[in-house]
């Protein structure tokens, strides 16, 4: 049963949401927010990865882009169906991890905010809720992914935009994207506090060094990559 409109932050686009599919959060917003930024001419391309309930792909499509969406989750790819069909919307969907269900075309926008928690599982979660934040004990599973394969995605003129937490190695993503023939930047960076995911793994945190003890806040990036 879906979940009511609105589920998640207040300046969020309402969306429905089924049970076990990530919820919008602050990361969702921020990555709107630098969506909203960019020029995006009539009938672009844009690609939406690891689109959860496709509110970003909504907002896309919106825009006037051609929409694509993918995630791995069934559940998720019906979510967002149902939030296009909500928003009034076209978006084309599938199922599939990561880019491979569109490997051989190119987009002239790419959105992705993939997993990126770090986890005491070095691997990544085969199902469950774990599988929509969990990447590995560095939080890296998917960015490096990202990095190295989507980026051939991009047509000549084509933007990317990668939302992360700070704990996941932002200069990390940089590096990846500009081995990868782009021109990247952190576009946006937002401070919140730790959710309940990431409090409950404070301790491990800074036991790993990835945060001072006692931290209890991240940075949300947003990094913004481009053709050379």
């Amino acid at each position: 049963m879906a979940a009511p409109p609105g589920d998640g932050p207040a300046d969020l686009p309402r969306v429905y949401r089924l049970p076990g599919v990530y919820a919008p959060q602050g990361d969702t917003a921020l990555l709107l927010a630098n969506l909203a930024r960019e020029e995006l001419r009539a009938g672009a391309r844009s690609l939406d990865l690891c689109t959860g309930t496709g509110v970003v792909a909504v907002a896309s499509a919106l825009r006037g882009t051609r929409a694509t969406a993918v995630d791995i989750s069934r559940a998720a790819v019906t979510t967002a169906r149902l939030n296009a069909l909500r928003h009034r919307c076209r978006v084309r969907l599938f199922r599939g991890d990561l880019e491979a269900p569109v490997a051989h075309e190119r987009f002239d926008l790419i959105t992705v905010n993939p997993p990126y928690v770090p986890s005491e599982d070095p691997a990544l979660p085969a199902r469950g809720p774990r599988r929509a934040w969990d990447a590995g004990t560095d939080g890296r599973l998917l960015l490096d992914r990202v990095c190295a394969r989507v980026p051939r995605l991009l047509t000549s003129s084509g933007t990317l935009l990668v939302v992360q937490s700070s704990l996941s190695g932002v200069t990390a993503t940089l590096d990846g994207l500009r081995r990868a023939g782009l021109r990247a930047r952190v576009a946006d960076r937002r401070a919140q506090p730790f959710g309940p995911v990431m409090a409950s793994r404070e301790d491990w945190f800074a036991a790993r060094g990835l945060v001072p003890p006692g931290t209890r806040t991240e940075d949300l990036v947003v990094i913004r990559a481009s053709r050379a």
